[in-house]
């Protein structure tokens, strides 16, 4: 669905991505791990065409898309759900979500994606009229999630879900990610939590320095060694 061939990034002078290759398959959840300035952001950049990458090429569903400008690649299915939430504090949840579906394209599913995030979050349908900025942190991830959903991603890029999050919460929005994905949503999440990552995940890439440093199956992945040692401790 979504194939990155050797893709090299620059900012500036400095080199933050390196001949990088990775492939997102078409219906499944996919992790991109990996520690603070491992290069997640600059790749999921690079995607969202936020940043553009100096050499190599990203194609989604066959289409080359590393020309074209982040309106398009909106246009085009991929839809990033941005560190941090980048809530409008000052407008209401419902304001939030309709902003989600300011595409061309999601505009005709406006109503049945109401219904599936209202239906996905209740939380959400039962304070809509309230502020995003006076939610709680699990609460605004939610309304996040959903703003992305209102956009009818075909790929739904998640950055930092845990990010300061309790985790019973994490947990819960894993498991929304779960049956997301069973509606069949292909997802990238990209994380430092490389446990509860892997966990639902059917394939994984871990970097380090911008550069891929393991890659393969999610749950074969967490018996290897060098992850073990490096992100969980063992």
């Amino acid at each position: 669905m979504l194939k990155l061939e050797n893709i090299n990034l620059f900012y500036g002078e400095i080199q933050a991505l390196w001949d990088l290759s990775l492939e997102i398959k078409e219906g499944e959840i996919a992790a991109l791990l990996g520690a603070n300035a491992a290069g997640k952001s600059s790749t999921i950049n690079a995607i969202s065409g936020l940043e553009k990458i100096t050499s190599g090429q990203i194609t989604f569903l066959g289409k080359e898309i590393h020309k074209m400008s982040p309106h398009e690649i909106v246009e085009e299915g991929i839809i990033q759900v941005p560190e941090g939430r980048k809530l409008f504090n000052y407008m209401t949840i419902q304001e939030n979500l309709e902003l989600g579906a300011y595409s061309k394209r999601a505009r005709k599913d406006f109503k049945k994606n109401m219904k599936m995030v209202y239906d996905l979050f209740p939380i959400l349908e039962e304070r809509k009229k309230q502020f995003a900025g006076d939610m709680s942190g699990g609460q605004q991830q939610m309304c996040a999630i959903a703003r992305g959903l209102m956009a009818s991603p075909k790929l739904l890029i998640i950055d930092e879900l845990s990010l300061g999050l309790a985790p019973i919460l994490v947990q819960k929005l894993l498991r929304a990610l779960v049956d997301i994905n069973k509606t069949g949503l292909t997802i990238l999440l990209v994380e430092q939590n490389v446990k509860q990552s892997l966990a639902i995940s059917k394939e994984a890439y871990v970097l380090e320095n911008g550069r891929l440093a393991l890659s393969g199956n999610a749950e074969k992945l967490l018996d290897d060694p060098h992850l073990k040692k490096a992100y969980l401790g063992m």
